[in-house]
């Protein structure tokens, strides 16, 4: 898939403000210091499209942005370590949760995790929630250029075997560098298959 536009369209805390038409969602998700905005840039080819920053936690809100004019990226508040109160952590966790139980548009989410780290309760815990509620998902390991390529098939393989104490099937999972832009091309292709086997079902 070419990015041929890639454009923001609405931020806000309340999911029915989100896009009325129905085009294809794929929302992005992680702990606040996986590089999730550094990945959607990468993506995207565009260089400031999610805003990146030094202090985790950035992102706070539902972010929309339309791709190609015919699917969108949804840049989602990250969870875990963000630097914020209580109250506003409980505040985005609902409209989380809201965001994935009723967007009706949301095709798949993508769980970033950092392929550096070993297993993480909280990431093993979203994706238990997010198979709980039957919302499809892939899993972005980030980060890999930081790593050998046998220490990211072992730390892979880790992941995969932890999983499968508990799933059935694994996840689609890719690997990616932002700084490299590994992986561009196999996130996008799977977006692009995707939305082709979307428009498939409708012309039956």
């Amino acid at each position: 898939m070419k990015i041929k536009s890639a454009e923001f369209v609405v931020s806000n805390s309340d999911v029915a403000k989100c896009p009325k038409n129905h085009l294809p969602e794929y929302a992005f998700i992680g702990r606040s210091n996986v590089g999730k905005s550094s990945l959607i840039n990468m993506l995207t080819d565009r260089k400031s499209l999610a805003k990146t920053s030094g202090k985790p936690g950035k992102t706070q809100l539902i972010n929309h942005f339309v791709i190609n004019n015919n699917w969108y990226l949804v840049d989602l508040p990250g969870y875990g370590y963000a630097r914020v109160s209580k109250t506003s952590k409980k505040k985005f966790q609902k409209f989380i949760t809201n965001y994935f139980e009723q967007r009706q548009q949301l095709v798949s989410a993508f769980v970033l995790v950092d392929i550096r780290h070993e297993p993480q309760t909280i990431d093993l815990e979203f994706m238990q929630y997010l198979g709980e509620n039957a919302i499809p998902f892939g899993i972005i390991f980030t980060k890999a250029d930081k790593l050998k390529q046998k220490a990211i098939e072992r730390h892979v393989d880790d992941y995969c075997q932890e999983l499968l104490k508990t799933w059935e099937e694994l996840p689609p999972h890719f690997i990616t560098s932002s700084s490299k832009k590994i992986g561009q091309n196999e996130v996008l292709g799977f977006i692009e298959a995707t939305n082709e086997e979307i428009e498939a079902l409708k012309n039956e």
